[in-house]
């Protein structure tokens, strides 16, 4: 089969065996898969968690029809059409564990399935269950702009926040939060930036999703309510900074750090049936939903790497197979 390999010269494409299912697994004939940042590092064959490295095929998510399962699968069959996360998605054929499927409603295609997986699963866990959002909270989204940023303001939303706050230092990104939750556009540039967000939530923000870290990290507690709670998801602004003591001790913040990359099977597995029990319905009927920026060939996938690393798009970039 024809797959996306990471070599020391970067991605290439070679043909490589059809994989087997194990027996908690199933194969999919995959039709389309997603880019996320992760990629760009493995591409050279840096590891994150438990994948990736010299010679594995790329990709964490995407979506087809399933061709065989093994033999400890439960509740889906060869037929179905799915959406996944998971290893070695930019091929032919991926497989996956069983408890990282979803079966896609009639009516959702493939492109526009693939973009879910990660940002559902990362975002249910970080805002519900590890977030612990209760019905007329304020939060805010660091890095709002990104496709899991983006379901985490649906998410609040849909799960009854009063106040949604989205956070991008591009301006043409943060004029289109609005149209996916968001009630407050704010720029982590402006250094008043703390203020607005306290100000805006009237006493403070009850929960922070931060997907930046770093500079922003003193300023969510600024930003926080007395006992919020800050969910540390990702640190693309830099993983080390100055941390104020103080400033935790005297707001009581509950400030909780997340990955997969050290999460048991038996662990991704119950986040990801907390998010279907939870919210699938809400992917069924159209409300959480992610805009596609851009589509590319699987040929092309280093193209569309290229494009990501350019840093101007807008929602999620589809390889189509």
């Amino acid at each position: 089969m024809k797959a996306a390999i990471a070599s020391a010269q970067g991605l290439v494409m070679r043909e490589v065996p059809k994989p087997s299912p194990k027996a908690n697994e199933v194969l999919v004939k995959v039709q389309a898969a997603a880019l996320n940042r992760a990629d760009i590092g493995q591409t050279h064959g840096q590891r994150h968690g438990g994948s990736g490295g010299i010679g594995a095929v790329l990709g964490m998510e995407f979506a087809g029809e399933i061709e065989s399962v093994g033999a400890e699968v439960k509740g889906i069959k060869a037929g179905d059409r799915v959406t996944c996360s998971g290893a070695g998605a930019w091929a032919d054929y991926a497989v996956t564990d069983w408890g990282r499927v979803n079966r896609l409603p009639r009516g959702l295609d493939y492109v526009q399935a693939v973009t879910l997986p990660i940002a559902l699963l990362t975002m249910h866990d970080a805002v519900v269950t590890k977030g612990r959002l209760k019905t007329g909270e304020a939060v805010m989204i660091q890095g709002a702009a990104s496709g899991v940023g983006l379901m985490a303001m649906q998410i609040a939303k849909a799960k009854g926040a009063r106040l949604v706050i989205g956070t991008s230092t591009n301006a043409g990104r943060r004029a289109h939060l609005k149209e996916y939750g968001a009630d407050l556009a704010l720029d982590t540039t402006d250094p008043r930036w703390p203020e607005q967000a306290f100000e805006a939530a009237g006493n403070g923000v009850e929960l922070i999703v931060d997907q930046v870290s770093g500079g922003v990290m003193n300023g969510n507690m600024i930003a926080s309510a007395v006992l919020g709670r800050i969910v540390n998801v990702g640190r693309l602004g830099g993983t080390e900074d100055r941390f104020d003591f103080n400033q935790h001790a005297l707001k009581r913040i509950d400030y909780v750090g997340v990955t997969f990359r050290t999460r048991s099977l038996e662990e991704v597995r119950e986040i990801a049936r907390l998010m279907r029990e939870d919210i699938w319905h809400l992917v069924e009927n159209g409300t959480l939903r992610l805009p596609i920026d851009r589509k590319f060939p699987l040929d092309e996938a280093a193209a569309a790497l290229d494009y990501m690393k350019a840093n101007r798009h807008f929602g999620k970039i589809v390889l189509t197979v």
